[in-house]
């Protein structure tokens, strides 16, 4: 019976073979390959090295011919026939987008999702999210805008940004605001304290003891909290009280406080005593931009740091917590820093009105 000669190895190979053999990462494959030619390399017969690498004779001949022919490199995979098939990108942009990005009633869902689309098209869904992340575009997410009907938009705008970027001399300017309906929630079980490889763990249900609402006035130049209180209520009635806190926090001074336009603080009763007391002014927020009132901001912060994730027995407990974190934040208060001109506001303001579809 014929037997093939020892399969001779370029220099270095055997050592590379060996390597591919004992690796952790190469594919099944490729580590097959390198057995058998190894094995031809010590002149074990073809048969033998077909019955030891669980292939066949025809697959040993192979790859002793693909070594012989290109060394090493000729153990990896031919590039296969045929062509490669062509995904048209800008065929799955246009029906992502068409419609405004609403898929056919038909559906009836409100959105694409990568798997609806590749049904649509064809394809695979991971070719549909490959796409979708190349160009930015997310079909799951949705974000909401609001434009201000106030016909005093402008003025308003340069009014109140104009006391952030340029305050008046000798004068003191604080952000006033309430944050209402804040709930006394008491967890039904003990949180789970934080542990290596898990977070916190609280009770989904609560039982509520009960609401406050928080007013409070940020001194735009320190950044402190100069004025708080908690009321059952936010009626013109507690707010013309906070108001006469704020007042009594800066007496002797020229006051501006700027306000949102929420009904209570235009009430007559405000009015009258605004009259009495000269030395303050209200400067009002346009409709739905309550975000230029620099308050907002410390409420974002207590409501995380705070509020959120606490435990309260009754509307007591929350107000203690709520003076206990005024106090410490204003030992570590420092001022927030406006940088948005009145220029670039209404710059941006414009063009999403003139980007908007309906126009």
């Amino acid at each position: 019976m014929y037997v093939a000669s020892a399969l001779e190895l370029r220099d270095g190979d055997r050592e590379r073979l060996r390597a591919v053999t004992r690796s952790t990462t190469a594919s099944a494959g490729l580590v097959q390959r390198a057995r058998i030619v190894l094995l031809a390399s010590d002149g074990v017969p073809n048969t033998e090295i077909a019955a030891r690498t669980g292939s066949t004779r025809p697959t040993v001949l192979k790859w002793r011919g693909r070594y012989e022919d290109a060394g090493i490199v000729g153990l990896g995979d031919l590039p296969r026939p045929g062509r490669a098939p062509e995904i048209d990108e800008v065929s799955v942009l246009a029906e992502t987008l068409a419609d405004k990005g609403k898929p056919p009633a038909e559906l009836g869902v409100t959105h694409w999702s990568s798997r609806l689309m590749a049904t649509r098209l064809g394809i695979s869904f991971a070719t549909v999210a490959r796409i979708w992340r190349k160009w930015n575009i997310q079909p799951h997410r949705i974000e909401t805008f609001k434009f201000s009907t106030d016909p005093e938009l402008e003025p308003k705008i340069r009014d109140v940004v104009g006391l952030y970027l340029n305050p008046p001399a000798n004068a003191v300017v604080v952000s006033v605001d309430e944050k209402s309906q804040i709930q006394a929630l008491d967890r039904t079980q003990l949180a789970l304290p934080l542990r290596p490889g898990l977070p916190e763990r609280q009770t989904h249900d609560y039982v509520r003891h009960g609401t406050t609402t928080l007013f409070a006035a940020l001194e735009v130049a320190t950044g402190r909290i100069s004025a708080d209180a908690c009321y059952p209520r936010h009626s013109n009635v507690e707010f013309l009280a906070f108001l006469k806190r704020v007042a009594k926090a800066h007496p002797r001074v020229k006051l501006h406080i700027v306000v949102d336009n929420y009904a209570t603080h235009k009430h007559p009763e405000i009015q009258k005593w605004l009259d009495k007391n000269t030395r303050i002014t209200l400067h009002f927020t346009p409709t739905s931009c309550s975000w230029l009132n620099m308050v907002e901001i410390f409420f974002g912060i207590i409501t995380r740091q705070a509020i959120r994730r606490g435990t309260f027995t009754s509307v007591s407990d929350l107000e203690t917590a709520i003076r206990d974190f005024i106090d410490a934040y204003n030992d570590r208060a420092k001022p927030f820093t406006w940088t948005a001109t009145d220029d670039d506001i209404i710059t941006k303001i414009n063009r999403k009105i003139t980007s908007d579809t309906r126009h």
